[in-house]
């Protein structure tokens, strides 16, 4: 009999401890992609020699500001940001057939979850302000990877910095 007892608490607590392991997640994000610029010397078209529809030539025209930066906890767009934002809204009316993603992300503090939907925030704090510059909405994406594709490995507050990001990646 004690057997028997000891034998169901044996499978009871296996039980127990299976349900409160860990999962991976239903869905991975997508491998990084190489989307670094070669170094060109702008022309007059603002894009250097990269064709239009190009990460290169958008890089070529609006410099860093494909990438705007966020405060610790926040998504609000500030007065550089809008400055980067105006810059792409004003490449995005100079070539209409594009279209974009643009990427929210968040430094590698908070739970997962959290900075997935901190990211989304950020993202489409952007997409609302490229739209309130004219841009068409059906023309944006928005994605979030949270903290899941730092550009910055650092644990510190300079590379915190440079993760709590959304970059504009252009789509053709």
């Amino acid at each position: 009999m004690n057997a028997k007892i000891a034998t169901m608490l044996l499978l009871a607590s296996a039980t127990g401890l299976a349900a409160c392991s860990k999962k991976a997640p239903a869905e991975l994000p997508p491998a990084p992609v190489d989307n670094t610029a070669p170094v060109t010397q702008p022309t007059t078209d603002t894009g250097g020699t990269a064709a239009p529809g190009t990460q290169a030539h958008f890089a070529g025209a609006v410099g860093s500001a494909t990438t705007i930066y966020f405060d610790t906890d926040r998504y609000n767009i500030d007065s550089q940001d809008a400055a980067a934002l105006q810059a792409q809204a004003q490449y995005f009316a100079r070539y209409p057939q594009l279209t974009f993603t643009i990427e929210g992300h968040a430094d590698e503090r908070g739970t997962r979850e959290y900075n997935i939907a901190l990211g989304e925030r950020r993202a489409n704090s952007a997409k609302a302000y490229l739209v309130s510059m004219g841009v068409d909405p059906n023309r944006i994406a928005v994605v979030s990877y949270g903290k899941e594709r730092p550009v910055a490995l650092a644990s510190n507050e300079t590379a915190w910095a440079q993760n709590r990001r959304a970059a504009s990646v252009m789509i053709n």
